[in-house]
């Protein structure tokens, strides 16, 4: 049998090498450094958190710590896998989560650099696996629809114009994954807040709190110290849902249009510009 039909040649030959600068810090307050791994046999088949998988198992038969990363899901629905890859948040793949990025988008002696998000909002717990609880907190500001039990009407009872409601469908798109905070040169949370924002101010169901939640969920945004939107349109680039940043330009408006009739003497400018 010659090799191009032996599986088992196949395989051998589809092997890859794979070396990884991975950062690795023990703790929140202790400092933090790459470190560098090889592995051979990489499947390409694998994805990229069942490379790291195989990587930890390798650490732990060697008595050594595994690496800490978030993963839940892996069908690209969490959120959770947020790592950054050769600085991009995600890794080279448009439209892609980590968990659904695959080895044989490299190649054999590739080096690859492994990064946990970098923003001050989002602080390093161990390892590659960050605190995102400031999303949490935005959306425990806002992000919800409150309704009396029992007086509720069925979603679909209530008529909603198709385009607005694909609008509100694409901004509901957002997993909370956090790499448009990763990505933008300032950690802007805008892209992650304006999907929330439009989802529901796009829906009639999200009128009776349309403007104390715009201004609520903003307000915690900022004091949660995320960076203002300067428009790189980064965000857009390596969100996996492909928001759009025009959600941005309408959670200015709808900021701004909340805010004056708030404060209808003192006027006032949206936030994050």
């Amino acid at each position: 049998m010659s090799a191009a039909h032996d599986p088992h040649a196949q395989g051998a030959e589809a092997a890859m090498r794979i070396t990884l600068k991975v950062w690795r810090q023990g703790a929140p307050d202790a400092a933090g450094r790459m470190e560098t791994y090889r592995l051979d046999e990489v499947s390409p088949d694998m994805s990229f958190l069942e490379m790291l998988d195989v990587l930890n198992e390798r650490l732990i038969q060697a008595g050594e710590d595994p690496v800490a990363f978030d993963h839940d899901c892996r069908e690209g629905i969490c959120g959770a896998c947020s790592l950054v890859i050769d600085g991009q948040a995600h890794g080279p793949e448009a439209l892609t989560t980590v968990c659904q990025l695959h080895m044989r988008h490299y190649s054999d002696g590739d080096t690859i650099q492994v990064e946990p998000w970098r923003a001050n909002a989002f602080p390093v717990v161990k390892d590659l696996v960050v605190d995102r609880s400031a999303f949490d907190r935005i959306v425990a500001a806002g992000g919800f629809i409150s309704t009396h039990t029992g007086a509720a009407p069925d979603g679909n009872s209530v008529p909603v114009p198709k385009p607005e409601a694909d609008q509100a469908m694409d901004a509901a798109a957002c997993i909370g994954c956090g790499a448009c905070v990763a990505a933008c040169p300032n950690a802007s949370a805008m892209l992650f807040v304006a999907a929330k924002v439009a989802h529901l101010a796009l829906l009639p169901q999200g009128e009776p709190e349309r403007e104390r939640r715009v201004l609520s969920m903003v307000r915690t945004m900022d004091a949660e110290g995320f960076g203002n939107c300067t428009n790189h349109f980064e965000c857009m680039a390596a969100c996996p849902k492909g928001i759009s940043v025009e959600n941005i330009a309408r959670m200015n408006r709808e900021y701004l249009r909340a805010f004056l009739r708030e404060r209808p003497s003192e006027g006032g400018e949206a936030s994050g510009g």
